[in-house]
């Protein structure tokens, strides 16, 4: 008799009409005894590993070698301590914990809703390229308005002011913000997945780059 796993594969592998890659048999494998829910969970692991490490390197630069990165700045004369950077990263841990997980874990349904599944096949990189290039479009676009919007006298006072509380950019303070905020510019990184809904793998890769590009474009460094 054959292994389950084995069984299970020929099964899938009959449903896609050809073998599996590699890729696709590790997939099958990894997701075979865990819900879509855990999958799309996963988020939470990789923004707390990307709000942790991706801001890192530059900001021990700055704590370490100061001159060598003062003529890259676009602020070179403000320097900020380390407890600054600590006290920046608790609060960002904060907001991580208090809204950002909690929106994780209740925002499957409409996930769900959109169509972005866990199915096989995997997609291809041409079709992963094409729906990151429709995602950072859609984001960019709408987060330039609700951007604008929250510049103004009302927003500004009552949300985004505490945003621009580091007047000097860091990696760090990329997610720093008020928690409405957090909520507000949540839906210019949904848009784009809801248009063009793809694969788990992709939504995955998706919520990291755009994350890893908001602490690059935070870090002060142009």
């Amino acid at each position: 008799m054959l292994p389950y796993a084995t069984a299970a594969e020929a099964e899938a592998e009959a449903a896609l009409g050809r073998a599996m890659t590699p890729a696709e048999a590790l997939w099958f494998r990894y997701t075979a005894g865990v819900s879509d829910y855990h999958l799309y969970c996963c988020n939470i692991l990789f923004l707390f590993v990307v709000f942790t490490l991706a801001p890192l390197p530059v900001a021990l630069l700055e704590l370490r070698a100061p001159a060598a990165v003062s003529p890259y700045k676009l602020q070179p004369r403000v320097r900020l301590s380390g407890a600054e950077f600590v006290r920046c990263y608790k609060d960002v841990l904060r907001i991580f914990f208090v809204v950002i997980g909690p929106l994780q874990l209740v925002s499957y349904p409409a996930v769900k809703m959109v169509g972005i599944h866990t199915q096989l096949p995997l997609p291809s990189l041409g079709e992963i390229a094409v729906q990151l290039l429709v995602y950072f479009l859609v984001e960019d676009y709408l987060n330039y308005w609700i951007h604008r919007l929250l510049h103004g006298e009302w927003g500004y006072q009552k949300i985004h002011r505490v945003h621009h509380e580091f007047t000097a950019p860091i990696g760090f303070a990329a997610p720093y913000a008020h928690w409405a905020e957090v909520l507000i510019l949540g839906i210019p990184s949904f848009v784009g997945p809801a248009i063009a809904p793809g694969h788990m793998i992709t939504f995955w890769l998706w919520i990291v780059l755009r994350q890893v590009e908001a602490i690059d474009t935070h870090s002060g460094i142009p």
